[in-house]
């Protein structure tokens, strides 16, 4: 099948890339693509490497919760960063990653997400992909993080159950056409490489400007979720340098946000 997820499916878009996507796996279906990279990792993963399912039975995002991963709708994409990534360097690269996946979009289907921060990716205000990333540590290796990538491409409202599909909308149903799934897959691959490439050069200055324009939400009010915290109503006022989230609080008092998530509702109408 043309849509089918294949190293060669693939391969027939993909061009040369520096480290991400030299080894590329691919499976009919699999538990979980990051827990499948997480094992790798401890043992002989490489950087860079890349897996990808046309379904997943366990698939998971943020916070615990599930990933609905049907067959053949979706992207379902990890990769291996095995090049060293400070603790410092790992905010940024989630962020540059939503970034990432907003520009390959952008390359195959012609639309604009917006980055809901730090990097849920919205069209028409409906969120189309999540963002995962796990540390691993291995007492046989140097710690490394799997990332992980769900892209909703040709789900109907059927494939969402009730209460994700009030939330959540595929590129198909946004787009109203079509949408290759091997290409979409190989522009990621590329755009995360470049943006790899930006992070451990320390030259990610554009990203940072790219990412502020697509941020949805500056100058707005939403509601801060810090973990393990009590919810309140900030303002967003900017992204700074490392992509943490400018905001000012009732009080008049401004802050930057490394961690937690925020949401829109019923702010964001």
């Amino acid at each position: 099948m043309e849509d089918w997820l294949t190293v060669s499916s693939i391969g027939q878009y993909l061009r040369p890339t520096h480290r991400i996507g030299k080894t590329i796996r691919c499976f009919d279906e699999i538990d979980s693509t990051n827990r499948y990279l997480k094992d790798i990792a401890r043992t002989d993963g490489t950087d860079g490497m890349v897996v990808l399912s046309n379904a997943q039975s366990s698939g998971r995002g943020r916070m615990g919760r599930q990933f609905q991963s049907p067959k053949g709708k979706g992207i379902y994409f990890s990769v291996l960063l095995q090049g060293g990534l400070t603790g410092e360097q790992m905010m940024p690269f989630t962020a540059m990653a939503g970034l990432a996946v907003c520009r390959s979009i952008e390359r195959v289907c012609g639309l604009r997400p917006v980055l809901k921060w730090p990097n849920d990716l919205l069209l028409k205000e409906k969120k189309i992909c999540g963002i995962l990333a796990e540390l691993v540590t291995s007492p046989q290796r140097e710690p490394a993080v799997v990332l992980g990538i769900g892209i909703n491409v040709s789900q109907t409202a059927e494939d969402f159950t009730p209460e994700v599909a009030e939330i959540a909308a595929s590129l198909q149903q946004i787009a109203g056409r079509k949408v290759s799934r091997p290409q979409l897959a190989a522009a990621l691959i590329e755009e995360l490489d470049q943006a790899y490439d930006a992070l451990l050069s320390d030259d990610w200055e554009g990203c940072v400007e790219d990412y502020r324009s697509r941020c949805a939400h500056i100058g707005k009010p939403v509601r801060l979720l810090p973990m393990g915290g009590v919810p309140e109503v900030v303002t967003v006022l900017d992204v700074d340098k490392h992509f943490g989230l400018v905001v000012q609080d009732a009080a008049g008092e401004i802050r930057v946000l490394r961690t937690g998530e925020i949401s829109v509702r019923p702010y964001g109408k």
